[in-house]
C-alpha cells in the first residue's frame, strides 16, 4: 500500500490476544516514515526509523486503555518499556506493566481530546501524523464520537492504525470507516473443553427452538464450578467473533473456528455483536455471584430475542 501510494486513512488490524498486530503496525509506520526504503523494507537506521522503533517519534501518537485518572501520555514510559521487552504483549501483560485494573481500563474521552489537539498541529517533521490506537473496543460512545470526524475525514497526511482483539465490539461508527485486515487465525479459548455445549445452544437458537435452548442453558448452568461457567462465556464470546468474521467474508484458518461458517448464514448479521455483549454480561454477573441458573436462563432469553 505504501509503495503504491494508496494507503487507507484508517486501518484496523484484528488479532488474537498476544498476537503480532502491534509489531506489524509499528513496522508499517516505520516503513511509511522511512527516508531510505530499500528492497521492500525500511532501512532501520534513519532518524525516523530509529525514533519509531523506540516509540519516541514526535508525529506518532499512541493510545491504549488506562484507568482514571491516568492517560496514555502519562504512562508512555511504562508502555515503551513493555514494547521494547515484548512487542507481542497481551492485554493482561499490558495491565500488569501499567499497574491498571483490567475491569476498569478504558480509552476515555480525554484521550480523544488529546489526539485531536495533537492532530491540530502541523507535523513536526513535515510528513505524516499518525495515531495508533490499541484496543479501540475499549472506547465508549463519547470517545468514538469525538474521534469520528477525524477518522472519517482526516486532514491530508494523517494516518490512523487500530489494533483490536474483538472487532465485533468496536463501535460501528468507527469500524465502518476502517480498512479491515485479519491477522492470524482465531482460536477457541484454550481453557474450555466442552464446545458441544455451545453447539447445542446456538443450534437450538438458530432453529428457534426455545425449549431446547433453555435445556442447553440448564446443562451449561450445571457445569461443576463457577469458573467453568465463566470459561464458557469467554469461549462463547470468541465464537461470536468468529461468526462475525465469517459474515464479513473472512476465511478462518484452523479448527478453532468451530461451526462459525455454518452458523454465519443462519443468524442475523447483528447477532454476533449482540450475542457477544450478552455473554460478556453473563460473565460479569457470574463474577458478582449471581445464581448460575438465573444467569443462563436470562442469557438464553436474551439470545432468543436477537437471533
Amino acid at each position: 500500500m505504501v509503495d503504491s501510494g494508496k494507503i487507507p486513512h484508517a486501518i484496523m488490524f484484528s488479532e488474537p490476544d498476544g498476537g503480532h498486530g502491534f509489531a506489524l503496525a509499528l513496522a508499517f509506520l516505520q516503513y511509511l516514515y522511512c527516508s531510505a526504503r530499500n528492497g521492500g523494507d525500511s532501512c532501520g537506521e534513519c532518524p525516523s526509523c530509529n525514533r519509531i522503533s523506540k516509540l519516541i517519534h514526535p508525529d506518532v501518537h499512541f493510545v491504549f486503555p488506562v484507568t482514571s485518572p491516568n492517560s496514555s501520555v502519562a504512562l508512555m514510559k511504562e508502555f515503551r518499556a513493555l514494547v521494547q521487552e515484548n512487542p507481542f504483549f497481551s492485554e493482561k501483560e499490558l495491565n500488569a506493566a501499567l499497574g491498571t485494573d483490567a475491569k476498569s481500563s478504558m480509552i476515555a474521552v480525554s484521550e480523544a481530546k488529546e489526539v485531536l489537539s495533537s492532530l491540530s498541529l502541523s507535523a513536526l517533521e513535515g510528513g505524516y501524523r499518525s495515531v495508533l490506537i490499541w484496543l479501540p473496543e475499549k472506547m465508549n460512545q463519547e470517545t468514538a464520537n469525538r474521534l469520528l470526524k477525524a477518522i472519517e475525514e482526516p486532514e491530508p497526511m494523517t494516518q490512523f492504525v487500530l489494533i483490536t482483539h474483538a472487532p465485533e465490539k468496536v463501535l460501528r461508527t468507527i469500524s465502518s470507516r476502517c480498512q479491515h485486515i485479519q491477522l492470524g487465525s482465531v482460536l477457541r479459548a484454550p481453557d474450555f473443553d466442552r464446545p458441544e455445549l455451545l453447539d447445542a445452544l446456538v443450534d437450538a437458537l438458530a432453529e428457534h427452538d426455545l425449549f431446547r435452548a433453555l435445556a442447553a442453558g440448564e446443562e451449561i448452568a450445571a457445569l461443576p464450578s463457577r469458573e467453568n461457567a465463566k470459561a464458557f462465556c469467554k469461549f462463547a464470546s470468541d465464537a461470536m467473533r468468529n461468526i462475525f468474521l465469517c459474515q464479513q467474508g473472512v476465511k478462518l484458518a484452523g479448527s478453532g473456528s468451530g461451526k462459525a461458517e455454518e452458523w454465519a448464514p443462519r443468524v442475523r448479521r447483528t447477532f454476533p455483536r449482540g450475542a457477544a455483549e450478552c455473554f460478556d454480561k453473563a460473565y460479569r454477573l457470574l463474577e458478582r455471584n449471581v445464581n448460575t441458573k438465573i444467569v443462563f436462563a436470562d442469557l438464553v432469553n436474551r439470545l432468543s430475542v436477537i437471533i
